[in-house]
This record gives structure tokens, sequence and C-alpha cells, in this order.
């Protein structure tokens, strides 16, 4: 834990001490179960399923850093108070094990990495970082249409175990929104059918490791998904223009909330155009006031992608 270490342990001894008996003592609600959910890709499955049926919280507020983030007192209490708490898993989620293991209290936790076969993180030629001794689980598993069909599936379940007199609903719901997730994974693979290249440029983190491999897309990139590391070395750089005139590609991407400072240099250099590949990792707050979608997002993806690729 980092700056918030202070807070949490104090947290988890105060409500250690309020669920010692191994009760569950939920605030007082307007009556629908709690849902609390670390990051958008999950709140946006959910509010597709369960609609207004539950309660739901995102804990990364809309337009902040995902990576690193530490839960404050209050939002420890929402975890352990909640009907059903979902989570990403692997690295950047160690926090979450700490929070679990200290409380006798049960929680209803699901993590997406149980939800898929995973993938590791891969350190790329030119890739800035050092390659890890045991690599880690790629986290960012909803960036593939078809795991967010697993994922979506799972959580239907979980929902339905959790209201069963709304299952009947929450399954109609799943099925249409699988039927719209299965129509977006078409469309990339569309794209692809037609694809003059199959290699593509990340002037920026590399978030989509799932999508390219089931795309059949190689990848150069700045940085590995999950890095911390906002300063791209000028030899990292060197090796993106390198590819992108070697593979004459027409452009590179960044993903959302970048500086865009190495995309710049990359451009400058090459002439390249500079696209927005959306993770949605995490949305900005006007977009998330606005209600955009995973869909919405996604969607754009395609579109972008096909610029690379023609």
């Amino acid at each position: 834990m980092r700056k918030r270490v202070c807070a949490l342990l104090l947290a988890l001894v105060l409500l250690c001490g309020a669920f010692a008996c191994g009760a569950k003592e939920t605030p007082q609600t307007d009556g629908r179960p709690s849902v609390v959910v670390t990051i958008f890709p999950q709140y946006d499955f959910i509010r597709a399923i369960a609609g207004d049926a539950v309660r739901l919280t995102m804990l990364v507020k809309p337009g902040s850093e995902v990576h690193g983030f530490d839960p404050t007192f209050s939002e420890v209490q929402e975890i352990l108070t909640s009907d059903l708490f979902v989570y990403v898993g692997g690295e950047s989620d160690k926090w979450v094990n700490d929070v679990l293991s200290k409380t006798d209290a049960p929680v209803n936790a699901v993590a997406l990495l149980d939800m898929v076969d995973t993938l590791d993180e891969e350190r790329t030629e030119g890739m800035q970082g050092e390659a890890e001794d045991e690599p880690e689980a790629d986290e960012h598993v909803w960036t593939s249409p078809r795991n967010a069909m697993r994922i979506v599936k799972t959580l239907a379940d979980a929902l339905c175990d959790l209201l069963p007199e709304q299952a009947d609903a929450f399954r109609k719901n799943a099925d249409e929104y699988l039927a719209e997730l299965q129509s977006l994974d078409d469309a990339f693979h569309a794209v692809m059918q037609n694809a003059v290249r199959k290699t593509v440029v990340f002037a920026d983190r590399f978030p989509f490791r799932y999508l390219c491999d089931q795309l059949g897309l190689s990848y150069d990139a700045a940085l590995p998904g999950c890095s911390s590391n906002e300063e791209v070395s000028l030899s990292t750089i060197a090796y993106l223009i390198a590819r992108v005139r070697e593979e004459n590609l027409p452009g590179v991407f960044i993903v959302e909330f970048s500086d865009g400072r190495t995309a710049d240099a990359v451009a400058s250099a090459t002439g390249c155009e500079i696209w927005l590949l959306h993770s949605c990792h995490n949305v900005s707050k006007e977009d998330f006031e606005n209600g955009v979608t995973y869909l919405d997002l996604m969607r754009q993806n395609v579109e972008a992608l096909k610029k690379a690729v023609d």
C-alpha cells in the first residue's frame, strides 16, 4: 500500500472489530442490493444486466488514473458491506487481498481474471522496462469482446444468485447484451479480413494483448499495459520510429488519458497520424455523466483499427 496505508490499516482494524462476530451490518439503503465494482467495464456490464435493480458503486472515480488506486476508509467499508464486490484481480488489485483477508465478515467477491483464460503481460522488443522474473497475468481481459462475453455470463449468474426473483429479467438483458458483444466481435474480425497490414504500434501503454491475440495482430509498444512510468526513453522512441518506417504505418495509437508526448515525437519524425484506441479502463467525467458505454467506445475502436490496417 502507498500513501493511504495508515488509513487503510486503521480502517481494517476498525472494521474487523465491527465484524468480529461474523455478522454483516449493512448500512441503511433503499432496499436494493449493493454492488461495488472497481473500474468502468464491470460497472457498465452490470448496469446493462441489472439496470436499476441494484445499487451500483464504482470505486475508481471517472477521469482518474486507475493504476495505483488505494481505497479510503469509506471505500473499504463499502466493499465489506456490499452484497457483491467485483474486481479485476492481478498485480494492480493486490490491495483487495489485503482487505478481504483481514476481516471475518464474508464478502461475496468475484475477480475478472477468474472468468477467462489469461495471457501473460509481454515485454516486446524495444519496449521500455525490465522483464519480470515471473510474468504477471495481463489484467486487461475486457479489451477482447470474446472475453467480455464470458465475463458478462459470469456476472449475470452472480446477479441472478443475488436477486433470484429478477433472474428472468437479468437473463433477458444479458442475452441481448451478449448479442451486441457478438456483433462487436464480428465487426473487429471483419476489419481484419480486409486488412492490408497486421502490425500496429502503440506510442503509449499497451493494454490490448487479448484483442491483438484474438485478431492475429502483431504489435510494438512503448510501455506495458500497467506501467506506472510516464517517461519514455529516447531509445524506445527511436525504436518505434524505426518500426513505423519499416512497416510503412499510417499512424500510431495512444490510449485514453495519454499525455501524447511519445506519440507526438513519433509523428513528428515520421509524418504519421495519431489515433485513440480506448481501453475502457476508465472514462472521463463528462463521458460518464453522458452515459457513454463500453459498446460505444469499442465501436469507436473498430473504426480506429480500420484506419491502421487498411
